[in-house]
């Protein structure tokens, strides 16, 4: 766990070596459940995170901007009431446990100055962002706890606010190896990391086995000295204020698997990347990760609602086939009434069935017709024929809804394909606008739930050759690439199916690597992206035309060519992206 109370005790002495004394000039509040201070300390102007997220919950100095809602919401503008402008007096960790306080001198409507502290409690799915005042009253909280969801600790405006329940483990601030001694000799002889996980507060699993690292000899799970071990313990965790050196730990793949306060030995050091402050690693591990998580969050219920959309579609198409394969008796009905008018003069009425010559049979045999008694032989043969015109209308009918419902799908099956290209939630908010537009999703009209979001951009490759590539993530942004786009510069689509729009940024001739590689991103943001030999068209832009009032992203095309491309994606990792 990242944020475990090691590194919780780093990032508080850091932010409160930077920021006391510091006065608070703004408040965002961008997320429910995320803060955003703007604080002038020490000359300059630093941006303090604190974000009460279920995964991701954590405070640190951040340079990133964060786009806010239309109206900010209730917490955020009582927060502007009553803390902007105080000054911030101490930043500390509350017993070695992942509970962070802010403390502030602010100045109330009196004039008065009064205590004003926010609350940062990270635990996991019940982290909390809290606003007390001088009384410790709950003023407001990003989360809500009523007694209905625990009986044990309620958290609402108005009450007083406690502590989450102290738990029967040791402070590894205060910590001396008498205590240490007295507590882990009472356990039994098993793994020193688990015993130190439960015995001192904060410790992750990673933090434990750190310490157990420093105070083992290889091969041990338990110290054969217990005394010598808890007193090199109580002396490391003395000096770990002193110890600062924070590294990011990067996985084979690149990807940050967690994040460290000082080098972890019990961890390849290698693998470990140095930061200048606590605030520039945590932002690297946990930047991506938790916009990925926001973002996945915000679409999951567009998933949902597509995935819906599509499965109510196979259940029409169904139907739809069912129909057009019962309407393939129209020929027989047809066949029925033909050969009964041709035979009239030796049919009577109240015949049950008729066995007649089948001239379609080229061996001469018979038909047997099932007859109505009560009707005539004529009024039989007019009974058929009026079957096989309704049985041709059902058909026709039938072939027109399956077109449409293909259609239908193929679209729900494209916007799905934009959803899984989101890299941002601007494009995510296209994607919701389309939507919205086609009545698939209803128009947002809470101001506070809608984002003041930058524009929205295509992916941007280099090609081997120099050359940039465009590839749109959602219809909208295939529309602006490629009616933006010079009209002898070269356009890309996979053939008959959903996908992205590309170009090739030159004109005149493309050198083949590009040209290949430009196939490449065709095929792999499409729906044929884990197929092989995907057809890929393209052709100039000039030729491509988007005809009036056709759907975003709708265009026909001329004078293509087709390549056929197998996607994979080592190969598309392999050119360069230089934006996202």
């Amino acid at each position: 766990m990242p944020m475990d109370g090691l590194t919780v005790g780093f990032a508080a002495r850091e932010l409160d070596d930077i920021l006391r004394d510091g006065r608070i000039d703004k408040i965002t509040q961008p997320e429910r459940d995320t803060v955003v201070l703007v604080i002038r300390a020490g000359g300059a102007n630093h941006r303090l995170l604190l974000c009460a997220s279920p995964n991701n919950a954590r405070c640190h100095l951040t340079m990133n901007s964060y786009s806010n809602p239309l109206e900010p919401p209730a917490m955020c503008m009582l927060m502007r009431k009553q803390i902007a402008g105080a000054r911030i007096t101490g930043v500390r960790q509350v017993e070695g446990d992942r509970i962070v306080h802010v403390d502030m001198d602010a100045v109330n409507e009196l004039g008065d100055h009064v205590l004003r502290r926010l609350v940062l409690e990270i635990m996991g799915r019940h982290s909390n962002l809290l606003l007390l005042d001088e009384n410790d009253r709950i003023l407001e909280a990003t989360r809500h706890v009523n007694p209905e969801m625990s009986r044990v600790r309620q958290i609402q405006p108005g009450m007083t606010y406690l502590p989450p329940p102290a738990q029967d483990k040791l402070n590894p601030q205060t910590v001396t190896a008498d205590e240490l001694y007295a507590r882990l000799v009472s356990l039994p002889e098993g793994k020193l990391s688990r015993s130190l996980a439960d015995t001192v507060t904060g410790l992750s699993r990673a933090a434990a086995e750190e310490l157990a690292c420093r105070v083992l000899q290889p091969g041990e799970e338990w110290p054969g000295n217990l005394r010598d071990a808890c007193e090199r313990l109580a002396d490391f965790l003395g000096r770990l204020p002193q110890m600062a050196d924070p590294r990011v730990l990067f996985g084979e793949n690149g990807e940050t698997e967690d994040v460290f306060p000082f080098p972890y030995l019990s961890r390849r050091t290698d693998s470990q990347r140095p930061y200048k402050t606590l605030s520039e690693a945590l932002e690297v591990y946990f930047g991506t990760r938790d916009a990925r998580d926001r973002l996945n969050q915000k679409s999951a219920s567009m998933v949902r609602m597509l995935k819906g959309q599509m499965d109510r579609c196979q259940r029409k198409l169904a139907l739809q086939e069912e129909e057009l394969s019962s309407a393939e008796r129209m020929e027989e009905y047809r066949r029925m009434g033909e050969v009964i008018n041709a035979n009239l003069y030796q049919l009577k009425k109240g015949m049950t069935e008729a066995v007649l010559p089948d001239w379609n049979d080229p061996d001469g045999g018979t038909i047997t017709v099932p007859m109505d008694i009560r009707l005539t032989p004529s009024q039989n043969a007019q009974k058929y024929f009026k079957k096989y015109q309704k049985a041709r209308s059902a058909r026709e009918v039938a072939a027109q809804q399956r077109d449409k419902t293909l259609e239908e799908m193929d679209y729900l099956e494209g916007m799905l394909l934009d959803v899984d290209k989101c890299v941002g939630e601007s494009e995510l908010e296209e994607i919701r606008q389309e939507l919205v537009r086609t009545g698939y999703m209803k128009k947002t009209a809470n101001r506070r739930q809608q984002r003041q979001l930058p524009g929205s951009k295509p992916y941007r490759y280099q090609s081997d050759d120099g050359i940039e590539i465009l590839v749109g993530k959602n219809a909208a942004q295939n529309d602006r690439i490629t009616l933006g786009a010079k009209p002898e510069e070269t356009w890309l689509h996979a053939k008959d199916m959903p996908g992205s729009h590309v170009i090739i940024c030159r004109e005149g001739e493309i050198p083949l690597t590009t040209m290949k590689q430009a196939a490449l991103l065709a095929a792999w943001y499409s729906k044929g992206q884990r197929s092989s030999l995907v057809p890929v068209d393209y052709t100039l832009r000039k030729y491509v035309k988007k005809p009036s009032g056709a759907a975003p992203g709708k265009v026909i095309y001329t004078h293509q060519k087709t390549a056929y491309m197998t996607p994979e994606e080592e190969e598309i990792k392999k050119i360069r992206l230089l934006e996202a």
